[in-house]
């Protein structure tokens, strides 16, 4: 009989390609795993990997069976979670996807409140971009993702939060920290400078102000919002950044101005998504509502 742990062993060979790097992922020898991986590929009479001293690799049918394991782990996931569904409101532990435009500017306004009002509730943070957070979702490992919409979430069930603007950052000297709103065109020849392929901040603002990617001659695959942002106050351009992240940038950079974008707003909206079958969905809509209250609160404490 085929077991739930020996899938998981393939499963973890095919993420690492590494039988050692699995072995410690699953907290076994490399032995045991070996064995484990062995005994499923006689019992199915199927190789599922191809292996020797330099690498590994997943054959044609080894792929079909680990895409059918993975979705089997996300059905015992969800059993697992549905036999919890019946205790009190995020009484069992929780992972949370949340991309890098939101995560270090949205968890110091909601988790004190969190922590007020849930005390034995604990939470993991995965911090990853918004395509490998929904993938994760929607084969079971993790429970719930933080994004940013628009962004095609099909499949899956969505719980909008909150709603904000876009803001262009300058120093206090730039000709352009005068302005009451910027608009596109006075964007276009500010120099604007945006994160790289895969960032969902960069596709809201390509949207939001008309501009074909192609039109951008600065975009930094590789850096963080906050390198932007110090490059910006470096008079080397400008970059684009979500009202959430106000209190921080003024905080740490007391040379910065933030000029609204003059295109019409909300320019992103918020949400939890989940698997339209997820067991503890009312968890999910609980954590929205607290972190909606969190934000108006942070909002209504600085008027």
């Amino acid at each position: 009989m085929i077991t739930l742990r020996q899938l998981e062993f393939a499963l973890a060979v095919a993420k690492h390609r590494h039988f050692k790097r699995a072995a410690e992922d699953c907290n076994i020898s490399q032995s045991a795993l070996s064995l484990g991986i062995a005994e499923l590929e006689k019992q199915l009479d199927t190789q599922i990997f191809e292996r020797n001293n330099k690498q590994v690799l997943i054959t044609p049918i080894g792929q079909d069976i680990l895409t059918r394991a993975q979705r089997v782990f996300s059905e015992v996931s969800d059993l697992t979670t549905r036999a919890h569904s019946h205790q009190t409101p995020l009484a069992y532990p929780m992972t949370v996807g949340i991309i890098p435009t939101i995560a270090p500017y949205l968890l110091p306004k909601v988790l004190p409140a969190l922590r007020a009002q849930y005390p034995e509730f604990r939470m993991t943070i995965v911090e990853q971009q918004t395509e490998r957070l929904l993938e994760q979702v929607r084969y079971g490992h993790i429970d719930t993702a933080i994004i940013a919409l628009p962004y095609a979430v099909d499949g899956l069930h969505s719980f909008e939060f909150w709603s904000e603007d876009f803001f262009a950052v300058f120093p206090k000297d730039d000709i352009h920290a005068k302005l009451e709103t910027i608009n596109a065109d006075e964007l276009a020849t500010a120099n604007l400078m945006l994160l790289g392929e895969g960032h969902c901040l960069t596709d809201q603002t390509l949207s939001v102000c008309h501009f074909e990617r192609a039109q951008m001659k600065s975009s930094f695959s590789d850096a963080s919002l906050n390198t932007l942002i110090q490059m910006a106050l470096a008079n080397m351009g400008t970059t684009l950044v979500p009202e959430m992240a106000l209190d921080q940038l003024h905080l740490q950079n007391q040379n910065a101005v933030a000029i609204p974008l003059a295109e019409e707003g909300p320019h992103r909206h918020i949400a939890f998504v989940t698997r339209l079958n997820y067991a503890r969905v009312d968890d999910v809509s609980l954590l929205g509502d607290v972190f909606n209250k969190a934000f108006k609160d942070a909002v209504a404490n600085k008027e």
